[in-house]
């Protein structure tokens, strides 16, 4: 695993007489709350010696910027079972099994996945902050990409306002759907007096899911979903509004016949990686309870 504690940079002639933190930040997208935070302590280097952000630059030079994080963990930690798909410096992701819940609360206060990594975290001996950059419902299965610092964090958070995250679901529907490919850009709301289950409706928030076909089955179709927008329970309500609620999805009308959770599962996760530039593509394989509807 490569070292990436330091954001490292050469100054090109684009960047000649800028101060650094302006660099940072228009070039960068690093955002005003992570430079006030550089601010404090020796942070910021340039050819290898101490300097302000407010200092400006000249094209050649190095700038080498602090990026790890001094917060320290705000949940205890847990020796609880993990399956790691991919980790570095800045990130980790983890295939979260159904009837997990991500992050403690009042009903769920251990046994989290928050429990768990921050308990594999300080087996390494290493302690910071849960920080998911998208949490999954507590029956849906799959990916969460974790971030280890707060610049981490930021970074994903602006590729996801960019639609430059690719992350890819699939699911079991009720019944068959009519045609191969689509979308479904119903906007999405919370249903008057209830707290938690959404409504589509035309007053709500622009909601847009593209869905594929996979494969159909008598009584099931097994769909591909790419969220181009992050609504909460967004897949779930679009596929009701359809008449094709997901299999096991009780709150918004699917049987509980074949499953007894919601058939939804966080397949893929692509994005460039903000430090070396590279393409990362992260997979979660089906878990064992669709694995076997599609086998039946």
């Amino acid at each position: 695993m490569t070292d990436i504690r330091l954001f490292i940079y050469t100054l090109t002639s684009e960047d000649d007489g800028r101060k650094f933190q302006d660099i940072l930040l228009r070039r960068f997208h690093f955002s005003r709350k992570i430079l006030q935070k550089l601010k404090i302590g020796e942070n910021v280097w340039v050819d290898g010696q101490f300097t302000y952000l407010t200092s400006r630059g000249h094209a050649g030079q190095t700038l080498s910027v602090n990026i790890q994080d001094d917060a320290s963990a705000t949940v205890p930690g847990e020796p609880l079972p993990i399956d790691i798909l991919y980790e570095d410096d800045l990130f980790l992701a983890v295939n979260k099994p159904p009837g997990q819940v991500v992050h403690p609360n009042a009903r769920y206060q251990s046994g989290t996945l928050a429990n768990a990594v921050l308990g594999y975290w300080e087996n390494k001996g290493e302690s910071r902050p849960f920080r998911p950059i998208s949490r999954i419902d507590r029956n849906t299965s799959g990916i969460v990409l974790i971030a280890k610092s707060r610049y981490a964090h930021q970074q994903l958070a602006s590729l996801s306002a960019k639609n430059e995250v690719e992350k890819i679901y699939l699911g079991l529907v009720q019944g068959k759907i009519p045609l191969d490919e689509g979308t479904w850009s119903t906007p999405i709301r919370l249903k008057a007096g209830s707290k938690i289950q959404r409504i589509a409706a035309p007053d709500g928030q622009p909601a847009l899911t593209l869905y594929r076909i996979i494969e159909s089955y008598k009584d099931y179709t097994l769909m591909q979903f790419t969220l181009v927008t992050g609504r909460t329970h967004q897949i779930r309500v679009h596929a009701q509004a359809s008449g094709h609620p997901l299999l096991g999805d009780d709150l918004y009308g699917g049987s509980l016949e074949y499953i007894q959770r919601q058939a939804l599962h966080c397949h893929s996760y692509a994005f460039r990686h903000p430090m070396t530039s590279r393409e990362v593509k992260i997979i979660a394989p089906l878990p064992e309870d669709m694995w076997s509807l599609i086998d039946h």
